[in-house]
C-alpha cells in the first residue's frame, strides 16, 4: 500500500473495510482512503481470523497487528520482521520500511500512474515531495502516452 511505517502500526481493526478493500489511514498529518489489493486482503482477513485471535491479550485491543506479547507491534518489530524476510531472502543489502515505500512509489510511476495519483496515496501534502520520484525512473520506461500520441491515433480515425 505503500504506507509508512507509523501508519502501519497503527492501524485498528475498525481502520480497515476488507468487504470494499480500503484502509483509513489516520496519521494525524493528513487522513486518506488506501486501496487494499486483492492478496493483502486475503492474507489479511487470514491473519485476523487464525493468527490476531492467538497472539492477543485483551479482546478489547483494538490494533490490528500484534506482536508475539500480545500487544500491538511496534516499529522495531516492524523492522525486525523485516530484516528476518531479507535473511531468508537471501538477501545481503539492509532493506528498511522506507525502501519498501520507496519502491512501492517507483512501480506505480514505472506502470504509468500519474504522479498526483502517487500523492495521493502515500499521503504527501506537497507534490513537490512525489516528486523525488521522478528522478529514480528514466522517462524512456514510463508507460505513459504523450498527448500528441492519441491526437495522432484520433486524426488517423477521422480521416
Amino acid at each position: 500500500t505503500g504506507i509508512r511505517a507509523t501508519e502501519l502500526i497503527d492501524i485498528n481493526i475498525d481502520d480497515l473495510n476488507l468487504h470494499i478493500g480500503i484502509l483509513n489511514c489516520n496519521s494525524g498529518k493528513n487522513d486518506r482512503v488506501v486501496p487494499i489489493y486483492q492478496t493483502a486482503i486475503k492474507a489479511i482477513a487470514d491473519y485476523i481470523s487464525r493468527v490476531r485471535p492467538v497472539l492477543i491479550l485483551s479482546q478489547n485491543d483494538s490494533a490490528l497487528f500484534i506482536n508475539m506479547n500480545g500487544e500491538r507491534l511496534t516499529r522495531q518489530g516492524f523492522w525486525k520482521i523485516i530484516k528476518g524476510y531479507t535473511k531468508k531472502a537471501g538477501i545481503k543489502k539492509d532493506i528498511t520500511p522506507r525502501m519498501l515505500r520507496h519502491s512501492f512509489a517507483t512501480h506505480l510511476l514505472e506502470n504509468g500512474v500519474s504522479i498526483f495519483h502517487i500523492k495521493q496515496l502515500l499521503g504527501h501534502s506537497d507534490i513537490s515531495t512525489t516528486c523525488f520520484y521522478l528522478h529514480l525512473v528514466k522517462i524512456s520506461e514510463l508507460n505513459v502516452l504523450s498527448p500528441l500520441d492519441t491526437l495522432s491515433e484520433r486524426s488517423n480515425k477521422d480521416a
